[in-house]
C-alpha cells in the first residue's frame, strides 16, 4: 500500500539510536525550498545527522553500511515549524506532557518549535532532545514572560533580562501591561546582551515604540489595529475595545496602514500571525463544538474543559457573535496579506497548546487559513522552513534540503507545492538523522490517546 511507503530493506540497527545510522533514501522527489521547483528522482545520503550528499537516481551508490529506504515516489520537504508554542511545564519532575508534546509535533511533521512562555523545566527538556535522549523537534526557548504582573520596575526588568540570558534561554517574550520605562530597560539590556525579543504590544508602549525599540517578532499581529484607531482612549477601555480590540475594527483608519507596514520593514521585524488562535478562540463557532473534534483525544479532559471555560465568558457576554467576529477575522486576513505582500517575513505559528489548538495538529489549521487568506503554497512552506532558520541567523544550517544541512525532513505522498492536505499525513520523519516511519509515529499517537482516555 502507498501509505506504508517506506520499507526498510536493511534493519540491523536499533530503531532509536542517536545519529548511529547512515541512510540511503532512494526514489524520492525533493522540495528543497531553495526555490519553488521540484528535483525529481533523487537519492539522499544521510550520515552523522547531516545530509551528506544528494544524487540523481541514476547514480550508483555503494550499499555497504547503509540503511536503505525506498521512497517509492514520495516527496521530501524540510518539514514545518510551530514558532509560537506554549511548551508544557514539568510538574514535580513529571515530564510526561512535555514528551507527549514533542511526539505530537513530530507526528505532524513539525520539526522546529519556538517556545513563547518559558519555564526552568524547558531547559533540561531541550538538553535531552539535543542529546538524543528523547525524540523531539529543534527547540528555541523564550524565558518567563515580561508583563505587568512579572515586572515591577525598569531596574528589575533589566535584571530579569540578564537572568534569562545567563540561564540559557534563546529569546525573550513580552506580554501586555508593561510601562514605557520598563520596556525601554528590557530593550536596551536585550540589545546589550544580544538576545532577541518580541511578543504582544503593551498599550502604554504602542506599536511604533515597540518596532523602533527592537521587537524582532510581533506576535498575533498585535498592535496594528490599535495603531489604526483614531481615538486611542477607546482602545484603553476593554469594555469598548473587546478582546484584541475586536469591537473597534470598523473604526480603523486604513490610510495609516502603509506607514505602519513601511515601519515594520524598516525595523526588520517579523510577523507571527497565529490565525488559527483567533479563528478558534475568538471565532463565533461555539466552544462546546470543539470538545469532541478528533485531535482533542490527545489532550486531557481537564485541558479541553479549561479551554471551553476560557472561551465561554466571551460567548455569554455576547462578544463572539458572527456580526462582531466576521469583520474582525476578515480584517486580520487583509492585514496578514498586506504585510506579507509588502515583504515582511512571516513565521509559521499557531499558539499551541492554546485554546483548541492541539500541538502539531493546529499547524495544519494555520496552514489552511494562510492559504484561504491568499498565501501561495511555496510561501506557506517557506514560513515554516527557511524563515525560522533565518530568524535565528541559522539559515542554510537547517530548513533546506541540501548537502551539509541537518537531516531534518518529512516524506509525504504528494507534492506539497500543489496539495497542502498531504502535509497532514507524514509517511516518515527524519530528525537530525534519526528516522521515524509512519508506523512509529502512529504508535506514539496511540499511546498519547490512551494516556488521556475519557
Amino acid at each position: 500500500m502507498k501509505k506504508s511507503l517506506f520499507l526498510l530493506l536493511i534493519f540491523s540497527f536499533p530503531f532509536f539510536a542517536a545519529f548511529s545510522q547512515s541512510y540511503l533514501i532512494s526514489n524520492v522527489h525533493l522540495v528543497t525550498m531553495e526555490n519553488d521547483q521540484v528535483k525529481k528522482n533523487q537519492i539522499i545520503l544521510v550520515e552523522d545527522g547531516k545530509i551528506k550528499q544528494i544524487l540523481p537516481a541514476s547514480q550508483n551508490v555503494p550499499n555497504s553500511g547503509l540503511t536503505r529506504i525506498d521512497g517509492k515516489g514520495a516527496y521530501v520537504y524540510p518539514g514545518l515549524a510551530e514558532f509560537h508554542s506554549h511548551i508544557p511545564v514539568a510538574q514535580n519532575g513529571d515530564t510526561q506532557l512535555q514528551e507527549e508534546t514533542m511526539w505530537l509535533y513530530l507526528a505532524n511533521g513539525v520539526l522546529r518549535v519556538r517556545g513563547m512562555i518559558g519555564h526552568a523545566s524547558h531547559l533540561p527538556l531541550k538538553e535531552r532532545v539535543e542529546a538524543g535522549e528523547i525524540p523531539g523537534p529543534r527547540l528555541f526557548l523564550s524565558g518567563p514572560s515580561f508583563s505587568g504582573s512579572s515586572v515591577s520596575s525598569a531596574q528589575q526588568a533589566a535584571q530579569m533580562v540578564r537572568d534569562e540570558k545567563a540561564a540559557g534561554f534563546d529569546h525573550l517574550k513580552l506580554h501586555p501591561g508593561l510601562e514605557m520605562d520598563e520596556f525601554l530597560a528590557i530593550s536596551s539590556t536585550a540589545k546589550e546582551l544580544d538576545i532577541p525579543f518580541g511578543g504582544h504590544v503593551s498599550l502604554a508602549v504602542g506599536l511604533e515604540a515597540s518596532l523602533k525599540g527592537g521587537y524582532k517578532s510581533i506576535e498575533h499581529m498585535d498592535g496594528y489595529i490599535e495603531a489604526l484607531i483614531p481615538d486611542y482612549s477607546k482602545v484603553l477601555d476593554p469594555k469598548i475595545a473587546g478582546p484584541f480590540t475586536m469591537l473597534l475594527v470598523k473604526e480603523a483608519d486604513l490610510s495609516k496602514l502603509p506607514e505602519l507596514i513601511q515601519m515594520t520593514l524598516d525595523t526588520k521585524a517579523w510577523i507571527a500571525p497565529t490565525l488559527t488562535l483567533f479563528d478558534r478562540y475568538f471565532g463565533y463557532k461555539p466552544a462546546e463544538e470543539y470538545r469532541y473534534i478528533p485531535e482533542m483525544k490527545y489532550m486531557s479532559a481537564l485541558q479541553v474543559q479549561n479551554w471551553i471555560n476560557a472561551k465561554t465568558p466571551y460567548e455569554e457576554a455576547g462578544v463572539l457573535t458572527e456580526e462582531n467576529v466576521k469583520p474582525y477575522l476578515e480584517f486580520r486576513n487583509m492585514l496578514f496579506m498586506k504585510l506579507h505582500e509588502a515583504g515582511v517575513p512571516i513565521l509559521m505559528t499557531s499558539d499551541s497548546p492554546q485554546v483548541f489548538n492541539v500541538p502539531g495538529f493546529s499547524i495544519h489549521h494555520e496552514i489552511a487559513l494562510m492559504s484561504e487568506a491568499g498565501m501561495s503554497n511555496y510561501e506557506i512552506l517557506k514560513s515554516g522552513s527557511v524563515n525560522p532558520a533565518k530568524y535565528f541567523d541559522e539559515d542554510g544550517e537547517w530548513g533546506l534540503i541540501k548537502s551539509g544541512a541537518s537531516a531534518d525532513f518529512v516524506m509525504v505522498e504528494k507534492n506539497p507545492l500543489e496539495d497542502l492536505e498531504t502535509l497532514k499525513n507524514p509517511l516518515g520523519v527524519m530528525m537530525k538523522g534519526e528516522y521515524y516511519d509512519q508506523a512509529r509515529l502512529k504508535e506514539e499517537l496511540a499511546k498519547i490517546e490512551a494516556n488521556h482516555k475519557r
